[in-house]
């Protein structure tokens, strides 16, 4: 029986309120530190974490995150939705059984490394798959994220083995560091608060899924 490479895949999940170009400027540095084939954009329906009061609709940001995408191999998408998943936990667990030929990092902000023990399971999320942490702006990962850290530290890989990933065997984590970035969603938020209304009616595609998603909700948040 023919075997098939695995296809290296980066997991960036967020709410992408919208999404911008430094979501995409970070995705593109860490493709090439980590030689992915591609980095998957997990447009979240709702953050647990984060108030429902402001988040735009799905279909807008998704909009946003396509269009950002565009040009790269980035795939926005907001398979969750499809897969009924609120936690990253069970996110992850289903796409490693949907998806068997790829082999799956997961990247985040050292921003999220803070919040990290506030996730469910988070531990079992290091035990799934390694975890590549971008710097970011006014935050240093090892610092600021001294609980997380407190566990996760035996397992720090280092930064020149970035790209041997798929070789180690998780719990594993790399720390990323590239040009700051200082464009963010919120930013764009204060100075355009109905930026989703360019997206509403739209019909999507998702790459993933091969579903539609239409923005029925036009007023967008409050």
């Amino acid at each position: 029986m023919a075997s098939f490479p695995m296809i290296t895949t980066g997991l960036l999940g967020g709410s992408f309120n919208p999404a911008h170009g430094g979501h995409r400027a970070i995705s593109l540095d860490a493709i090439d530190a980590l030689d992915l084939d591609e980095l998957w954009w997990l447009v979240s329906p709702g953050n647990p974490l984060k108030p429902a009061a402001g988040m735009a609709p799905l279909a807008a940001r998704l909009a946003s995150a396509q269009r950002m995408a565009r040009r790269a191999p980035i795939r926005a998408t907001a398979i969750e939705a499809e897969l009924g998943t609120r936690y990253t936990i069970d996110t992850l667990r289903a796409l490693i059984r949907r998806y068997p030929n790829r082999r799956f990092i997961w990247v985040m902000g050292a921003d999220n490394l803070v919040q990290l023990p506030r996730w469910r399971d988070w531990r079992g999320i290091a035990r799934l798959m390694p975890i590549a942490v971008i710097a970011r702006p006014g935050y240093n990962g090892r610092t600021h994220a001294a609980e997380a850290m407190g566990w996760l530290r035996r397992f720090v890989r280092p930064a020149d083995q970035k790209a041997d990933w798929t070789d180690w065997r998780p719990p594993a984590l790399v720390f990323l560091r590239f040009s700051p970035d200082v464009r963010s969603a919120t930013a764009i938020r204060q100075a355009n608060p109905r930026w989703f209304e360019r997206y509403a009616g739209r019909r999507l595609r998702d790459p993933l899924t091969h579903s539609r998603l239409r923005d029925g909700n036009r007023k967008g948040p409050a």
